[in-house]
């Protein structure tokens, strides 16, 4: 059977998933009756409370006697090292590009990448049929945003079509039949090159692991494009790292190719086909997996290095242990080496005390997102601000500077653009006007200044904002930014929060807790209306007396709290601030100074 093997790379929400929906469907892949839930190849929890794509998943379909390999990749910067590893496994790319919002930093760091690997991308114009959609500009933005990035003449003569995955159509023309995908597929296995392993195949085998896997029956599984040579199950091979170095000598268990949906066991893998191999105990992502008589590893794809690091530590509240079952450090350890494991896009090292892990990473996303599977699981954590991972070059000290793309009404642009470039230390590149009532601000913005940022935005733009950022480069260290300007509310007893306490302290500024709520010394239970922190009594209650007056006893009502995410409130704390995460609660509180750290918080004021 010929083969094919490609990834559907996009911006967040452009409908990577949903076009994925649709070729399962209109390939066959389901049976007749099947029930199949809306964005089937978004698995995990998060994903689907979410509705982004979080992790790379391949699948296949069989169109006209061709086997369709497809990789589903996340669409999110964050979770970009799922994708520089997945795009090793394939020969074509189908780029996914909003008609109506044209091509976003997403699109263009994955792209990059693509280009970079020499493959010729097939663009896809999607949701042509929403009344803002505008694919004539989105098709010249994407011209020009290959040409920005060094697009050989090739990859500039690219195919394209318009389509709307959640109708399930794909056409050439903007003005065509709209009945079905049979176009995209017939395409897809025109202009997407054949696996060039196909002429190695009769060499030694060899396969590049790029996803790290577990089975609770035959555990540790690989995941990777076969590049030379045939394997079969019960045949014995050897994993070497990046560097050559002999790592395990196994026997293969069990090797599975996708099919639709789910996996299939089979006996033989070839050469360009996308497989599972099982048997393996050490063997890990960037191995390569090969024949006995191999002695030289297959290049693996550079990962860009992470841009923040987040500590992650024991609870050690006075509420510690209620919630959550794993709370000691070593078992926050385990854990965290092995994400580090699965997932190449971070890094954990131990703190010089062994009670905290720095944890370093892409974004907030993506440690928002492994803080919550791991509460989840019944972690009990404390995590503090993040902070921006600094590099060394000749002597000076540079940053990480992020682009940032933001859609806003244009009543708002006015407050955006004195934030970004203000005390952000950002600097505006761009500024044009985006359909009705809308402007597009393009802005080099250092990490360290869009830290805590996106809630300010919202609030600024009254919830209509649309803010992507994506990695830009690394440049000369910008100065100071200003951190949160306003201080916190302290509890200064443990007990549970009374509502006229609460009520009384509304005038000192926002409440983060409601009545009933336990509070400890130390918690932070508001934000103080001034730039100093305050400790209050949110446990004093209404001194009672048998005298009642008619119209001196007023009502209890109060303001709805605010009710802080978890990528929220990661956002929000200073640096003597902790996150409290349990599997059930969220809490601020003031980190723990011993009598050394207070005499030097005091000195530097």
């Amino acid at each position: 059977m010929d083969l094919r093997n490609i990834a559907i790379i996009a911006h967040v929400d452009h409908g990577k998933t949903t076009l994925v929906d649709e070729l399962l469907k209109q390939s066959g892949a389901f049976r007749a009756g099947q029930a199949v839930a809306e964005r089937a190849m978004d698995s995990n929890d998060l994903e689907r409370e979410r509705g982004i794509t979080i992790f790379a998943k391949p699948t296949s379909v069989e169109w006209k006697s061709t086997r369709i390999n497809i990789v589903d990749t996340p669409g999110h910067a964050d979770f970009g090292g799922e994708v520089e590893r997945i795009l090793s496994m394939v020969d074509g790319v189908v780029l996914l590009v909003d008609a109506a919002e044209g091509p976003m930093p997403q699109t263009k760091f994955v792209t990059s990448k693509a280009l970079a690997l020499g493959l010729r991308p097939i663009v896809v114009l999607n949701k042509v049929d929403k009344p803002d959609a505008e694919p004539d500009r989105a098709l010249d933005e994407c011209f020009d945003l290959f040409a920005s990035l060094d697009a050989t003449e090739d990859q500039l003569d690219f195919p394209h079509m318009y389509a709307s995955g959640r109708s399930g159509w794909a056409d050439h023309d903007l003005d065509g039949p709209r009945k079905d995908l049979s176009a995209m597929f017939d395409l897809i296995v025109n202009h997407v090159p054949a696996p060039r392993q196909l002429a190695h195949a009769g060499e030694d085998f060899r396969m590049l692991a790029t996803t790290l896997g577990a089975d609770p029956f035959v555990g540790r599984i690989l995941t990777g494009r076969v590049e030379s040579g045939s394997l079969k199950v019960g045949a014995t091979v050897q994993a070497l790292s990046r560097i050559g170095q002999k790592i395990e000598q196994f026997r293969v268990t069990k090797i599975q190719a996708f099919r639709g949906l789910t996996t299939q066991d089979i006996e033989e893998a070839t050469a360009g086909d996308i497989v599972t191999l099982a048997g393996m105990s050490k063997a890990t992502v960037a191995d390569t997996i090969c024949a006995l008589a191999v002695e030289e590893p297959l290049e693996a794809q550079p990962i860009d290095p992470p841009t923040i690091s987040v500590t992650f530590g024991i609870n050690d509240s006075p509420l510690a242990g209620r919630d959550g079952k794993k709370v000691q450090s070593r078992v926050i350890r385990e854990r965290l080496m092995k994400e580090a494991e699965t997932n190449v896009a971070i890094k954990v090292s131990d703190t010089p005390g062994g009670e905290a892990f720095d944890v370093a990473g892409r974004g907030e996303l993506q440690m928002g997102v492994l803080i919550e599977n791991m509460r989840r699981e019944g972690f009990e954590l404390s995590i503090s601000r993040p902070r921006v991972l600094m590099r060394e070059e000749d002597g000076q000290n540079l940053e990480p500077i992020e682009e940032v793309t933001i859609d806003v009404d244009d009543d708002y642009s006015g407050a955006v653009i004195e934030k970004l470039t203000g005390p952000r230390r950002g600097e505006m590149t761009e500024m044009r006007p985006a359909g009705t009532g809308k402007t597009r601000i393009i802005a080099l913005v250092p990490s360290r200044g869009l830290i805590g940022y996106h809630g300010e935005f919202l609030t600024d733009t009254r919830g209509t904002g649309v803010l992507n950022r994506v990695f830009h480069s690394w440049a000369p260290h910008k100065g100071p930014i200003p951190g949160r300007r306003a201080g916190v509310l302290i509890s200064m007893e443990a007990g549970e929060a009374v509502a006229y306490a609460l009520w009384n302290l509304e005038e000192r500024g926002r409440m983060f807790v409601g009545p009933q709520t336990k509070v400890y010394q130390g918690m932070i239970i508001g934000e103080h209306s001034r730039d100093n922190d305050l400790e209050v009594n949110p446990l004093k209650g209404k001194k009672l007396t048998n005298v009642r007056a008619s119209g001196s006893d007023e009502a209890v009502r109060l303001t709805p709290h605010i009710q802080f995410s978890l990528e929220e409130a990661i956002a929000y704390i200073d640096d003597d601030e902790l996150v409290e995460v349990t599997p059930n609660a969220i809490r601020l509180r003031k980190r723990h100074l011993d009598p050394h750290e207070r005499k030097r918080a005091a000195k530097a004021g």
